[in-house]
This record gives C-alpha cells, sequence and structure tokens, in this order.
C-alpha cells in the first residue's frame, strides 16, 4: 500500500504546477504569409512537464505490475488463447493487439499487453482531463482518489474505453458527430459496452422538452413490472453473461448517494440556470440518467459498468460547481472554501474506503506486486483442465 501512497501524494503535488486549459501562443502573420511560431510560455512548459511527469509516474506503476488486478491471470489466459486462434469472449481490438505483440515480442509477452493498455488509458484520462477540466488538479485529485486509475489495474478493457468515453464526450458536446461516432467505434474494439454511449451521451446533450421527462417516467417505472423482459434483452445484446453470477444484478447505495449529492450541489450553485449551459446541462442529465439506473436498472447485469459512462462527469462537474459558487463578502464564512474542503475530504475518505478492501476479490490491487521480483502463477493452460 505504501507504494500506492507515495504515488497518489507525488502526483497530487506535482498536478498543482499544472494550469488548466491553457492555449498556446497563436503564431504571428506577417505580411508576405509567413507563420512565426513564438513558442510557449513558463507557464506552459511547466504544465507540460508536469502532464509529463505524471503520465511516466502512473503509466510507470502500472506497466511493471505483476498479477495486481482482479483480471490480471484471466487475461493472461485469453491472451494465451487469443494467439493461439481459440474462442474468448474479447473484443476484436484485444484480441488482435494482443497477436501483434506477441508475434512481434517472439513470445507470450503479456507483460507488454498491460503497458499499453497502461499507457494508453492514462494518456486518455489525462489529456481530456487537462482540454476539458476548469479546474485541474480538483479533477486530477478526484480522478485518483475515487479510484479511477487504481481501478484501470484492475479492470483494464472497461478503464480504456471509459478513458475514450471521455474523449468522446468532448465531441459530443462540439456537436462534431463524425469524431464522436469514430471514437466510440474505435474504443468499441477493446470494450463494445462503449456503444451504449452513441445513445446516451446525446440524449444528456439534448435539451429535453417536458414530455420527454413523462416519457422517460413512465420507461423507468416499466422496469418494476418488465424486469424480465429487459434482462432478456440485455442478455441479447451481451450474452456472454448468460449463466454467470452477473445475472444476480445489485446496485451501489454510495453511487446512488453521490449522483443526488451532486444534482443538489447543482441545483444549489446553478438554480434554474443548470439547463441554460450546454455543458452544465449535459452534465446534470447524465447525473440524473445514472441515479436512475442504479435505482430502476439494479436487475441489469453490472448496471454500474453503463453507469460509469455517465458518472464519470462528476470529476469535471464538481470542479466547475466549485469555480460557479459565488462569495457572499457579507458573510463571515466562505462558503466557497468549505465546499472544496468537503469534497477534497469526501475524496480522502472515499480513498481510505476503498483502500481498505483493495486486497479483496473484485478488486485484487493489493498486495502490489512486480514482474522484478515476483512470478506468475501457473495459468489455465499451463496447470491443465485435467
Amino acid at each position: 500500500m505504501i507504494i500506492y501512497l507515495l504515488l497518489t501524494v507525488s502526483v497530487l503535488l506535482i498536478a498543482l504546477t499544472v494550469k488548466s486549459k491553457q492555449k498556446l501562443t497563436p503564431a504571428l502573420v506577417r505580411e508576405d504569409y509567413n507563420y512565426v511560431y513564438r513558442g510557449i510560455t513558463r507557464s506552459q512548459l511547466k504544465s507540460r512537464m508536469g502532464l509529463l511527469a505524471i503520465f511516466v509516474l502512473l503509466t510507470g506503476i502500472s506497466a511493471i505490475r505483476l498479477n495486481v488486478g482482479n483480471d490480471y491471470s484471466k487475461y493472461v489466459e485469453i491472451m494465451h488463447r487469443a494467439y493461439s486462434d481459440a474462442i474468448v469472449p474479447t473484443e476484436w481490438g484485444f484480441n488482435t493487439l494482443t497477436k501483434l505483440v506477441y508475434r512481434f515480442s517472439g513470445f507470450e509477452n503479456y507483460v507488454a499487453v498491460f503497458a499499453i493498455f497502461a499507457a494508453v488509458t492514462v494518456a486518455l484520462f489525462l489529456g481530456e482531463i487537462y482540454r476539458q477540466s476548469e479546474d485541474f488538479w480538483m479533477s486530477f485529485m478526484m480522478f485518483m482518489l475515487l479510484g479511477y486509475y487504481f481501478q484501470s489495474i484492475s479492470t483494464v478493457r472497461y478503464y480504456l474505453a471509459l478513458g475514450a468515453a471521455l474523449m468522446a464526450m468532448r465531441f459530443c458536446l462540439k456537436g462534431d458527430w463524425p469524431a464522436f461516432v469514430m471514437v466510440v467505434l474505435l474504443g468499441s474494439l477493446f470494450h463494445k459496452s462503449l456503444l451504449v454511449i452513441l445513445v446516451l451521451y446525446p440524449l444528456a446533450a439534448y435539451r429535453w422538452k417536458r414530455w420527454m421527462y413523462g416519457a422517460f417516467g413512465v420507461l423507468c417505472i416499466s422496469t418494476l413490472f418488465l424486469k424480465d423482459i429487459y434482462l432478456k434483452i440485455a442478455i441479447k445484446i451481451y450474452p456472454s453473461y448468460e449463466g454467470t453470477e452477473y445475472l444476480s444484478g445489485g446496485t451501489s447505495k454510495v453511487s446512488i448517494l453521490r449522483c443526488l449529492a451532486v444534482m443538489v450541489f447543482a441545483i444549489y450553485v446553478l438554480g434554474k440556470d443548470v439547463f441554460s449551459d450546454k455543458r452544465m446541462r449535459f452534465y446534470f442529465m447524465c447525473n440524473f440518467g445514472a441515479f436512475a439506473l442504479y435505482v430502476f436498472c439494479s436487475f441489469l447485469p453490472t448496471v454500474s459498468r453503463i453507469a460509469y459512462y455517465l458518472t464519470v462527469t462528476q470529476i469535471l462537474f464538481v470542479p466547475a460547481l466549485l469555480l460557479r459558487m459565488k462569495e457572499d463578502i457579507r458573510s463571515r464564512v466562505n462558503m466557497k472554501l468549505l465546499a472544496k474542503i468537503a469534497v477534497i475530504a469526501f475524496c480522502a475518505l472515499y480513498f481510505v474506503m476503498y483502500m481498505r478492501r483493495a486486497a479483496d476479490d473484485g478488486v485484487r490491487v493489493l498486495p502490489y506486486e512486480t514482474i522484478f521480483f515476483h512470478e506468475l502463477p501457473a495459468t489455465l493452460s499451463e496447470r491443465g483442465f485435467g
């Protein structure tokens, strides 16, 4: 655990040097139509160096791990079978990447595959937080303390897809639909659950009419009576869940409370303006949709995986709300500062609770082992099926 604590403290301190949304100095256009590059400022250089340092640290710790993560040994077995052209439940992108790495390496180099996933996942999250967040440090703090980074160690394919969802979100908000669809399709080559945002994100970005809220309410209530039908549809879409423990469903009370708290906080800060700004409305509707999924669709297999595509907006939404809080100069209590401290305290508490169960089945990011001092236990193919 000490490695994770040192890593978290280190990257959070480095993140203080990164300034949000810094634009490059525009090129000077001379009369002869030549463009003169005017370089970058010292502050921009510090931000880039900070981002690079964070990327190296996060990627390095993830890349050199061995048998760390809930699915590590399972993935090693799947990679072996994919390389052997056997039938596997993983998507074409994952299988193709595995085969390419194995063939170029000349052996079953699963460590390199995990390292590539680590680098791409960290780059996606880090890049999109930097591009989209109004307060980089707060968003990055939430990314670390709410467990997104550590869960990417445990569930590699899904969190790469979640990083791709953040990128797709940027294009959705810009209205760049070809880029949005392209990112989603590319990401779905590694985890096809990402395809759900082709519907969810445009719905969240759209300004809803009153009748749409009524229809949504009817749909939610129908889940109380038509669970079996909806479950059959879900299994048709994702047949690999049939006959597994995932069909037992389940929900997260903590996630429900998080969504509810974020929505209440948004209404408190923005009031009626919560629907005026396109970005704020999108974030609010994503949390509203996640809340509905957790409450009414707990019977769906791993409903949290669908909801996470919506709740990931919280690492952008909450910092934006904090910046929009108005300070009352007549009040002796600085509510803006108190709210910021409360968010940090909640995230720190969540981090402590997460680390307490970090060695449990379903998480297994502890104990931390590396390729330098440990060996991978025999996989199923090595042990034999007998």
